[in-house]
């Protein structure tokens, strides 16, 4: 892809730390404005969500869904025979060659990496390899040499810190990477896990065990809440449950993983209350921690949270003026493509071009369960005490007939608006490809368009996307001016 540079030259200078989603898209759009770029990176461009996160886990769940498109072809009347030596057809079992999975998602995922580094080198950003850490808030040390011998110092005008998280571990459970693991640690498996404990069932966990529960293992999903997916839409996370349960995987919630230990071949996963659970693998998937450890930043006069986040505004920018921040390591939304976003407003308010101030209402998020669970803007907890009067809209995914064609049984779409002007606040999808669908009403929700602007949208018929504008029409209403409503 060609890459477009500046008009005019810019004679600032910006160094960015870790060459994630934040800091790659940093690093591309200071060169594109036409400032001197240098990205230091310890791992490769792309950082742990494309290497070891973001990539290779939903190439890992792509594969589960083509297992379960193929397991389920029968029942669209696609039937898979071999024949035997006597000639009688045979039914075929699903195999999942879980090493050659592997092999082939981290393929993926260095490729991502690889092909990010060649845009930046043809856009100019010259990019170090080694650990570096800030020296002041205008510059940055960079240790390059084997065993950290060599050292390279980078002064700039503009610093963008972007050096993500990582899995949080437990005392009581440490991993071994072979049988207690984070979520980086699962591409090493050679074998589909015979039975699977995964502790915790926010987005890292939930979308593990839906992925290893697909591909055929047995999973058991701990929860120390009353629900899957806890701060999440109540009604999103009851689908989820019951497609957990009808596939074979066992819930326990309000238990508290109090340990997890090897023994032999396997684990034991005590519990707060004296129960065991033994398996042959067990994920934890109990958050993450910033990598903002020891690099400097309290030195330089940045401010963190008590939790080690940086604090930053909706520009990105951190407690000194000319350090911004993006991606995981900050205290904003934890998603690879507010990473991304937060990088390009760091580098367009730094360097002077035009910013919109990000505001969270207006982030899209999705989680890659099967079903998938889209969800942008307002939610109904979120109308609790605002002041705000809305009115929601949910309507069944089997009512629509491009669902019934597909045999998408699970799913809804709900749709969130003002009462009195129809102005679209927020929206949930839960469906196939939720991640795809909820962009019309992403856009809704930024432009402030209303159910009924929405739904005089022409929709493909038959097609899932029908039934966002079926839900716009129920939702129509003798509407009065918007700022009325507002007032």
């Amino acid at each position: 892809m060609d890459i477009m540079t500046s008009s005019f030259v810019n004679t600032q200078t910006v160094a960015v730390l870790g060459g994630g989603p934040g800091g790659y898209e940093a690093a591309l759009a200071a060169a594109q404005l036409g400032a001197e770029v240098t990205l230091v990176e310890r791992a490769g461009v792309g950082g742990a969500a494309v290497i070891t996160d973001v990539v290779p886990s939903k190439s890992l769940i792509a594969t589960a869904d083509a297992a379960v498109a193929i397991a389920e072809a029968s029942e669209l009347g696609v039937q898979l025979y071999a024949k035997g030596d006597t000639g009688t057809p045979l039914r075929p079992e699903i195999a999942i060659n879980l090493a050659a999975v592997n092999k082939r998602l981290l393929a993926l995922a260095r490729q991502q990496s690889d092909d990010m580094r060649a845009q930046l080198v043809e856009a100019g950003v010259r990019i170090v390899s080694g650990h570096g850490r800030l020296d002041g808030p205008r510059a940055l040390v960079v240790s390059t040499g084997p065993g950290g011998t060599d050292f390279e110092r980078v002064e700039a005008d503009t610093l963008v810190v972007s050096v993500g998280a990582s899995p949080r571990e437990l005392p009581s459970a440490r991993p071994d990477g072979e049988r207690i693991l984070t979520w980086t640690q699962l591409y090493d498996m050679t074998a589909l896990p015979e039975h699977l404990i995964v502790v915790g069932s926010g987005v890292t966990g939930a979308e593990f065990a839906s992925a290893y529960m697909n591909l055929g293992a047995k999973v058991t999903l701990v929860s120390s809440r009353d629900q899957v997916l806890p701060g999440e839409d109540a009604d999103a996370a009851a689908v989820l449950e019951k497609v957990f349960r009808r596939g074979g995987m066992t819930l326990l919630s309000r238990s508290r993983a109090e340990k997890v230990e090897r023994v032999g071949d396997g684990v034991v996963v005590t519990l707060a209350d004296g129960r065991t659970i033994e398996g042959s693998h067990c994920l934890m998937a109990v958050g993450a921690v910033p990598n903002t450890a020891g690099i400097g930043l309290e030195e330089a006069g940045v401010q963190l949270a008590a939790s080690g986040h940086i604090q930053v505004n909706r520009v990105a920018r951190t407690s000194v003026s000319n350090i911004y921040a993006a991606g995981d390591c900050t205290t904003f939304v934890p998603l690879a493509s507010v990473a991304s976003m937060q990088g390009r407003m760091a580098v367009f308010h730094a360097l002077g071009d035009t910013v919109i101030p990000l505001e969270q209402r207006r982030i899209t998020a999705n989680i890659f369960t099967a079903p998938e669970i889209a969800t942008v803007g307002w939610q109904e907890k979120d109308l609790e005490g605002s002041g705000l009067k809305g009115y929601v809209h949910k309507l069944p995914l089997a009512a629509n007939a491009r669902a019934k064609m597909m045999r998408v049984k699970d799913g809804f779409v709900k749709i969130l608006a003002l009462e009195g002007s129809g102005t679209v606040l927020g929206a949930v999808i839960v469906a196939p490809r939720a991640s795809e669908l909820i962009y019309p009403l992403a856009i809704a929700v930024e432009r402030r368009l209303t159910v009924d602007q929405v739904s005089r949208v022409f929709a493909v018929f038959p097609s899932l996307s029908g039934s966002i504008t079926d839900a716009t029409r129920a939702m129509h209403q003798v509407h009065r001016d918007e700022e009325d409503a507002l007032a």
